[in-house]
Parts: structure tokens; sequence; C-alpha cells
């Protein structure tokens, strides 16, 4: 009963971890969420160089911006037809000029066999942007 007790603030803490809400859009800059058609994690990584606290979202302010993201999935190593599928994790990099204030942006991160692409959405679902640089790791 006690190791119980002593286990709830604990558990507590931990839940508390894995359910921080989003913060709000800040209407004076860009937003910029991660989606993806297959895979199995995606997380956004750096902006314009500098590391992220919080691997969800991307949110800029208007203009140029460089945004650098994971991405994880499955598939077979080159010439390994037989072969159970491995996980790869690339780092996949958007770069776009006109970020616009207020804006919702969407990156769709998709394999095709063993190779990444990413494309970026402005708020009226149009391309605007792809991938410019990939690099992976197996």
């Amino acid at each position: 009963m006690r190791l119980t007790l002593a286990l709830l603030p604990t558990l507590a803490l931990l839940s508390a971890c894995n359910t921080t809400p989003v913060p709000p859009h800040d209407p004076a800059q860009a937003w910029v969420e991660l989606s993806m058609l297959n895979g199995k994690a995606i997380l956004a990584e750096r902006l314009d160089g500098k590391r992220l606290d919080d691997g969800r979202y991307f949110q800029v302010t208007p203009g140029t911006h460089t945004l650098e993201f994971r991405y994880d999935y499955e598939a077979n190593a080159p010439l390994a037809i037989m072969s159970q599928p491995s996980e790869r994790m690339c780092y996949i990099t958007v770069q776009y000029n006109g970020f616009k204030a207020g804006g919702r942006y969407r990156i769709q991160a998709r394999n095709l066999g063993i190779e990444p692409s990413a494309l970026l959405y402005d708020p009226s679902n149009q391309v605007v942007a792809q991938d410019r640089s990939n690099y992976c790791l197996w």
C-alpha cells in the first residue's frame, strides 16, 4: 500500500508531461504543422539552425525561414529484397521565403521506397515549397 501511494505523485508527473497542450497560435506569426502520408514519426528539430524546444510544430515570424524536421519510416535497404523492412531516420530541410503572419501552413512528409520527400502547403492548400535537402540514417 505504501509503495502504491509513493508511486502516485511520480505517475501524475509523468502523465502531465505527455499531455502538455500546444500553445495558442500567435497571430503575428505563421504556424506550421507537421503531417505525414506514411511513416512512423515526424518531429520539428530546427528553425533557422536553432534547435527547438517543442517538436510538434513550427511558429515563425513573417518572411524567410529554414525548417528542419525528423521523419522516421520503414523501408527495405537497397539490394535487400527478401529482408524485413528496417526503420529509416531522415532529417529533411524545407526553405520558404513567403511566410505571412497569421497563416497556417502544413509540411507533409512522405516516402517512395527508400527516398523521403516533403511538400510545404500554404493556407489555401497550394504547394509553395519542397524539400531542398535531406540526409538519412539506417
